[in-house]
Parts: structure tokens; C-alpha cells; sequence
């Protein structure tokens, strides 16, 4: 398959008052032609860093790229002065943010913040640009389209106004689309309506795209291959049916048992104890060891380097270790399992 992004060795800090916040710590992955690729994990473990330091909209006064590449198109993304970032957002990479309240503008017609990119990168007429505008809100399902165009961002629903945020993300055909925690703020059936015309789409303009969630149940469903995050870095990352269906890292097991099931009533409900480490002093071994129920001495002196499971899956666990003690996944990452989807064909 063909690598259309490619982040490598990527670490980035934060400058502040009580100290340097080593947000990202090393993290690599390769983002591949037509897949999504899911980035999980808890808040503050540095899903959101990751992807905005893609866009470079990482705040310019206190940010720091420590080390590392973002490679797109055969050039590196962080070496690119502003004016040339102002060239690929929004036309090879757009993102569609997690409240679309705040990613509208309240004060312009809807029309007109889709028609913006078309006109700046794609070089539209101003007739030509609301023409694919009344074209996109069809697209992502916007009843009388024709008329909605001319509508402010208030008279749209919740739900109506993150199918705007995605027709502007996906004006201009972008190769790459991340979607950062993009059904958050929606009710459930709207959330499966959202997901599934991403889906959809995806199909239909032959985007990547790079999901970021803290739900594993949302990405069952959308995600071709999983990255798991901890104290900013990856912990495991795999096929979608290797994290659901053979998880390694203890932090993964957390996280699926952690789902609320439907099947079982009585059962109280899982929460991972403790809490994410401080990375103003990241911890000397595994940052997950504290809160490790199957923690080893090694893993309070020295990190786990990634582990091969298979081609395809690779875990940052000392368990993975061929001296460790066989350890299994708790019984209720086995009773969430039944769940997920049924596995991909192929797989």
C-alpha cells in the first residue's frame, strides 16, 4: 500500500511556567493511500498534539518540535515556513474539529465559508465556488440545499452544523482528512448518521483519514488500523481486529474494559486506577507502570521498546518480553469483545 503520511521520531514540548511539558515523546506512524487510521486514548495523552502538530497549529509562543519528521508529499512538514503551510491546509490536509460552534464563523452565511478554500486554493469564481458549495451540502446530506447555502450557522442544528464542518473540510478533495473527536458533542444517533457518512465519503473522494477519539466503541466501526497513546507516546498500534480481537498492552486491555456493556446490568463498571503520568517529569521506565495491575520490576527502570506481535502489530509492554510471565487479558476485555463487529474479511 501506498504511504501517503509518514511521522517519524516526533517529539514535541511545551514551554511554561512551572517547566518544559514534554507533550510528544518519540512517536512514529505511517498513515496509508484510502485507510483511517484511529489515534485512542485518554485526554492529555497526546492525540490532539499530534494531529494539529500535522497542521501546524500548534500555538507558535510556547511550542516546541523538539525532533523529528512529518513527511507529506516528500517533503517535511515541519521545516515549511507558514505561507507554504497556507498552501497544503485545507487543500491536501483539512481537519474537522470537535465542537463545529466554534469551528463556524456566526457571523457569515454558511455558503460562504465553504465557497473560502475553493476560491483561494482551487481558484473558483465566486458563482462557480457557491455552485459546489450547494453541491457539497447535498453531498453530506443537507435537505434544500439550495437554500440552506444562504443560511447563518445558528439555524442549523448540532448535527447539521458538523455536516457543514465536513463539507468545508472536503471542498477541496483533501488527501489526507482528520477528524479530531468530530461526534463528541452529538447524541448517539447522530453520531452513527455522522460516522457513517464519513464512511461514505471516504469511499467517494479516496481520502485518508486519521480519527481521533478517546471511544474505542466509535472506532470499531470506521477504523482499518488503531494507535493506542499513553503519556505521549504509542503504547500498541495494529489492525482494528488485533486491538479488539488481541490486544497486548495492559493500558489497551483498561481501555476496552473500561467500555460500558449492554449485556450486563449487575456488572460494575471499569475504570483504569490512578492517573496519567506528569510529563513536566516523565517517569524513568514504562509511564504505565503506576497504574499497571500486572507491573514488573523492569518496568520501573527502563521503557519497553516496541515489540512485534505480527507484521501489522506491535506493543510497548515488557510482557511481550519472551522471559515475562504469561499473563492473559482480564476476563472483561473478553466480555466486551462480543461487542465489536464482526472481523473484516481478510483479516
Amino acid at each position: 500500500m501506498e504511504k501517503i503520511l509518514q511521522v517519524k521520531d516526533l517529539n514535541i514540548s511545551f514551554h511554561t511556567f512551572a517547566g518544559e511539558v514534554k507533550a510528544i515523546r518519540g512517536i512514529s506512524f505511517d498513515l496509508y493511500k484510502g485507510e483511517t487510521l484511529a489515534i485512542v486514548g485518554e485526554s492529555g495523552s497526546g492525540k490532539s498534539v499530534t494531529t494539529k502538530s500535522i497542521m501546524r497549529l500548534l500555538p507558535e509562543n510556547n511550542s516546541e518540535i523538539k525532533n523529528g519528521e512529518i513527511l507529506f508529499n516528500n517533503q517535511d512538514l515541519t521545516k515549511l515556513s507558514d505561507k507554504q503551510m497556507q498552501k497544503i491546509r485545507g487543500h491536501d490536509i483539512s481537519m474537522i474539529f470537535q465542537d463545529p460552534m466554534t469551528s463556524l464563523n456566526p457571523t457569515m452565511k454558511i455558503g460562504v465559508q465553504i465557497m473560502e478554500p475553493l476560491i483561494k486554493h482551487q481558484k473558483m469564481s465566486k458563482s462557480a465556488a457557491k455552485e459546489r458549495a450547494v453541491e457539497l451540502l447535498k453531498l453530506v446530506g443537507i435537505p434544500k440545499p439550495e437554500l440552506r447555502v444562504d443560511q447563518y450557522p445558528h439555524q442549523f442544528s448540532g448535527g447539521m452544523r458538523q455536516r457543514v464542518v465536513i463539507a468545508i473540510a472536503l471542498a477541496c478533495n483533501p488527501k489526507v482528512l482528520i477528524a479530531d473527536e468530530p461526534t463528541t458533542a452529538l447524541d448517539v444517533t447522530i453520531q452513527a448518521q455522522i460516522l457513517e457518512l464519513m464512511k461514505d465519503l471516504q469511499k467517494k473522494i479516496d481520502t485518508s483519514i486519521i480519527f481521533i477519539t478517546h471511544d474505542l466503541g466509535v472506532v470499531a466501526n470506521v477504523a482499518d488500523r488503531v494507535a493506542v497513546m499513553y503519556g505521549g507516546k504509542i503504547v500498541e498500534i495494529g489492525t482494528a481486529d488485533e486491538i479488539f480481537y488481541n490486544p497486548k498492552h495492559p493500558y489497551t486491555w483498561g481501555l476496552i474494559s473500561s467500555m460500558p456493556s449492554l449485556d450486563t446490568r449487575d456488572e460494575e463498571l471499569f475504570s483504569i486506577p490512578g492517573t496519567p503520568p506528569d510529563l513536566l517529569d516523565p517517569p524513568k521506565g514504562d509511564p504505565f507502570a503506576p497504574r499497571n495491575p500486572y507491573v514488573l520490576k523492569i518496568d520501573l527502570e527502563q521503557e519497553p521498546p516496541m515489540f512485534k506481535v505480527s507484521d501489522t502489530h506491535y506493543a510497548a509492554t515488557w510482557l511481550l518480553h519472551p522471559d515475562a510471565p504469561k499473563v492473559e487479558p482480564p476476563d472483561a476485555v473478553k466480555r466486551r469483545q462480543s461487542q465489536f463487529p464482526g472481523k473484516k474479511e481478510g483479516n
